[in-house]
């Protein structure tokens, strides 16, 4: 329909959803890389935090599944606390079917985020496949809506509100900022 907006269009895939899956490098982040001395950093956005942290306070569960092995990775985290966090999965479809039989979610109650080749493996188990802006042609092309953000500019955000927005939630998460 005409004006109509993704909320809308996605409702019936987005309102059951109880589990978010992020990819990190190239999601959570811009895919940068920084090594020194003191070893390696990471950027992430704080909008992207704050998108969590209201999936989270709406009683979803947010996991991070992502082919690194990074302790700045699990530095943020922690500090989100995302305790649903895989390192080092390059294969990611066994580390989501753990977390999904340990927790009792179907793919239907799934939706995941992801950038690069090794997020097309998640499709077949959620029902609902996001990329970012920047995503890799292979992933951007199979997923069922692609963000206006770029990873770790905003996309974790967007989708956040996208699934909050199609929950009926988002209202609620402004008003209680706006009183």
């Amino acid at each position: 329909m005409k004006g109509e907006g993704p909320e809308a269009r996605f409702a019936e895939l987005l309102k059951p959803v109880k589990l978010c899956v992020f990819d990190v490098d190239g999601t959570l982040t811009d895919g940068s890389v920084l090594v020194g001395p003191g070893g390696e950093s990471l950027r992430f956005s704080v909008q992207d935090g704050f998108g969590i942290k209201e999936l989270q306070k709406a009683g979803l569960t947010v996991a991070w599944i992502t082919g690194r092995r990074s302790p700045a990775t699990v530095a943020r985290a922690e500090s989100l606390g995302v305790t649903e966090l895989k390192l080092g999965q390059l294969h990611k479809t066994e580390a989501l079917r753990e977390i999904q039989t340990r927790l009792g979610i179907t793919p239907r109650e799934t939706v995941a985020l992801g950038d690069d080749l090794p997020d097309l493996s998640l499709r077949p188990l959620v029902a609902f496949l996001a990329a970012p802006a920047n995503a890799r042609i292979e992933v951007a092309s199979r997923a069922d809506f692609v963000t206006h953000a770029t990873g770790g500019a905003g996309a974790v955000r967007e989708l956040a509100e996208l699934v909050l927005r199609a929950q009926g939630r988002w209202a609620s998460v402004v008003a209680s900022f706006a009183e």
